[in-house]
């Protein structure tokens, strides 16, 4: 009895209450089982990224806090408590209405805000979306074939975010594009998108992620801790401001006159789709894009993870391993 009892625990990220990393703990949870229509994934990798060391915090855009209290916890987080929105793994096993995959299955996905709970050994989630047209819906396809679990994880919600933003800009080949904030988990994939439509791209950030962005194909950096790109004289047909620190006057200073600004923070929810998230795949597997990995943690060092993505200094992903990607 003891070793089946064993057997439905495992091991999670639980988050406890609003506020630091401090607030997450390594505990023994009940091991999910799959309803009818899930697949149960053996978690290989995840990650964690500003937007789930915002949601711990619940340091959110004022618009969204409210109503994500009211969802999640007024006091504390009770309905969702466990983090992490994307992950790559195995399906253990499948429920009896699941037609699109079967054991043994190399995936990735995006959990969606709904759902969340990849800081975990195990998920089970839909096999498609039960709400396709919202931002929380559900992606899961086969992971790319030349990506390791570590590689992959870092594409369903930074690739699908960076795809959207791109395609806003309605990039022509020959175009100048400036991208503000490159070089984090959004920007590292919109720089490669933006080189694939055949934009001259312009990469901003600090000075340590200079060499990663010439590296992925940017052909300008700009450090913004040495140089204002606004006085550059320099036009731009889209400037893609991922950080939102670009105010709307210095954007009309650099745009062409038939250019557009896009300010990310102050958006709305990106739409994940599974054909969106396929496309990226293709794209990998061309050898056309590729993931950049900062540093990998093991689940117990969650904490660890969140203080250094909470830094500010990471270059592309930080990834939680959990010790069996490859």
């Amino acid at each position: 009895m003891e070793c089946i009892l064993i057997g439905l625990i495992m091991k999670a990220i639980v988050w406890t209450k609003y506020g630091p990393p401090e607030v997450l703990q390594l505990k023994d949870v009940e091991k999910p089982t799959p309803k009818d229509n899930e697949v149960l994934i053996k978690i290989h990798a995840t990650t964690v990224t500003a937007g789930d060391c915002e949601m711990r915090r619940m340091k959110t855009a004022l618009k969204f806090r409210y109503l994500m209290r009211a969802y999640v916890g007024l006091r504390r987080p009770t309905r969702i408590t466990k983090l992490g929105m994307e992950l790559a793994g195995e399906i253990e096993s499948v429920g009896k209405d699941v037609t699109l995959f079967k054991k043994g299955d190399q995936v990735f996905a995006a959990t969606g805000f709904i759902g969340m709970g990849a800081w975990a050994e195990y998920i089970c989630l839909p096999e498609k979306s039960e709400n396709p047209e919202k931002p929380e819906g559900v992606i899961l396809a086969i992971k790319p074939t030349n990506m390791t679990y570590e590689e992959a994880t870092a594409v369903p919600v930074g690739g699908l975010e960076a795809l959207d933003y791109i395609r806003q800009g309605n990039i022509q080949s020959g175009q100048k594009v400036l991208i503000n904030g490159a070089g984090g988990t959004i920007g590292s994939f919109a720089v490669q998108l933006a080189k694939h439509y055949g934009a001259e791209v312009t990469a901003v950030d600090s000075t340590n992620k200079l060499d990663m962005l010439r590296s992925i194909g940017a052909d300008h950096v700009i450090d913004y801790t040495q140089e204002d790109f606004a006085k550059s004289g320099e036009t731009y047909d889209y400037i893609l401001d991922i950080v939102g620190k670009i105010s709307s006057s210095r954007a009309k200073k650099t745009l062409k006159s038939t250019g557009l600004y896009l300010n990310v923070i102050k958006g709305t929810g990106v739409k994940p789709k599974l054909e969106d998230l396929l496309f990226i795949k293709e794209l990998i597997e061309a050898g056309k894009i590729k993931s950049v990995i900062d540093r990998s943690y093991p689940l117990e060092q969650t904490v660890e993870a969140n203080m250094y993505v909470e830094t500010g200094e990471k270059t592309g992903h930080v990834i939680i391993s959990m010790g069996d990607s490859f």
